[in-house]
């Protein structure tokens, strides 16, 4: 016992972490459902049952994961295409989520909330998931169709404003930046623009460190991390979202043709520290707490997803998408998405959720995303006994 107790718990977290997400995926795998699912899982039962005890650690982790996962978001935007289709991204995307707010409002006005929760739920229950839509598209094989094409415009949109989403967090909070902030924000801002006008007009660039690296594989791991974290480094000196600088390094990453080697460097890393993001969600999650108020949870997890699947599929069809195709890219849009937790974490730290709400957000966000691979499977079955057999394709 004395020698197990002599373990460093890094060690100790992550040989237990692995056993459980090898566990898992064999089920997971089987089931043809997101790992993401498994993690949250995975956290429930370790927190569950008391196997971690160094939460933080694991938050820690997580927080890495989440600059991981935005710089390899990043790296997925050709930011020309993106500009193309700026009207359903910008446009279907603000309809989205201005309508998502308005009507949390209009309920917040029933049950008495204040408005600064009630905008700062609507912003949760607007943001989807793009872990789990983009690998529903790609297991289905329609990343490549108009509806996937619309679908993952509107999901980059999402990961772009979650910036301006935490800004206006802050001030429903009252954590009002100072001028020197403000000055120092808006800086960073026009920074980030220039950058971003830079690689439209440029459409490739050559980056400087690219020429001696094809062989040299011991230099492109720090050459990639730099990339990715010196990124987020140098949005967090502006005061902004090290989230955002390091998708600001993914983009300007896929502007120099770097994506391939980088991929393949980083993407080990990207799966650990998701998934200890994800593990960090299971553990706060409080199955005592979801009993007690099952009811209440319940009809919001309905009304989200009847709320996100009616919204997304009349913006799609009114940005040229079939109502077949769009009650599908609806679907795929209906759970709540990983960058909602930031926000619900953001808000519980300035005050704008008590320790009530932040719970019933975080159970409820999880379980949208454990919900989500059924709720699509359900949509595509309505819809064949609608169509009364045809064959289901979209193109």
């Amino acid at each position: 016992m004395f020698y197990l107790a002599s373990f460093d718990p890094l060690v100790a977290l992550i040989a237990v972490v692995t056993i459980f997400v090898i566990m898992v995926s064999f089920v997971l795998k089987k089931a043809k459902q997101p790992f993401i699912i498994g993690y949250i899982i995975i956290g429930i039962i370790l927190g569950r049952t008391g196997l971690i005890q160094d939460g933080d650690l694991v938050h820690n982790l997580g927080e890495l994961g989440i600059i991981l996962l935005m710089f390899f978001i990043g790296m997925e935007i050709n930011l020309p295409d993106l500009v193309n289709k700026w009207k359903v991204a910008i446009l279907g995307t603000m309809m989205q989520v201005s309508l998502s707010v308005l009507l949390v409002i209009a309920m917040g006005y029933w049950f008495e909330w204040s408005l600064s929760r009630s905008v700062i739920l609507g912003f949760v229950i607007s943001l989807s998931s793009s872990a789990i839509v983009i690998k529903l598209l790609a297991d289905k094989g329609i990343l490549d169709t108009k509806v996937g094409q619309d679908v993952l415009s509107i999901l980059l949109t999402q990961d772009i404003i979650i910036v301006p989403l935490l800004i206006v967090t802050s001030f429903l909070g009252g954590d009002t930046p100072s001028i020197s902030s403000m000055v120092l924000m808006i800086a960073g801002g026009v920074f980030i623009t220039f950058i971003l006008a830079y690689i439209y007009f440029k459409r490739e660039i050559k980056l400087p460190f690219s020429n001696g690296l094809e062989e040299d594989h011991e230099l492109q791991v720090f050459v990639a991390i730099l990339s990715c974290f010196g990124c987020a480094l140098m949005t967090s000196l502006f005061g902004l979202s090290a989230a955002l600088g390091a998708f600001i390094g993914g983009m300007i990453m896929h502007a120099g043709r770097s994506t391939d080697w980088i991929h393949d460097v980083l993407h080990s890393l990207r799966v650990i520290f998701v998934a200890f993001f994800f593990i960090g969600i299971g553990l706060q999650i409080d199955f005592s707490f979801i009993w007690e108020n099952i009811r209440e949870i319940l009809f919001m997890l309905v009304l989200v997803y009847l709320t996100n699947h009616v919204i997304n599929s009349v913006v799609l069809r009114l940005f040229g998408d079939s109502w077949r195709e769009a009650i599908v890219g609806g679907s795929l849009l209906g759970q709540i998405g990983e960058l909602s937790f930031l926000i619900s974490l953001s808000a519980f730290n300035l005050g704008i959720l008590q320790s009530y709400g932040y719970k019933f957000t975080i159970s409820l966000i999880s379980m949208t995303m454990i919900i989500s691979p059924f709720w699509v499977a359900l949509t595509e079955f309505v819809l064949r006994v609608f169509y009364r057999g045809d064959k289901f394709q979209l193109e």
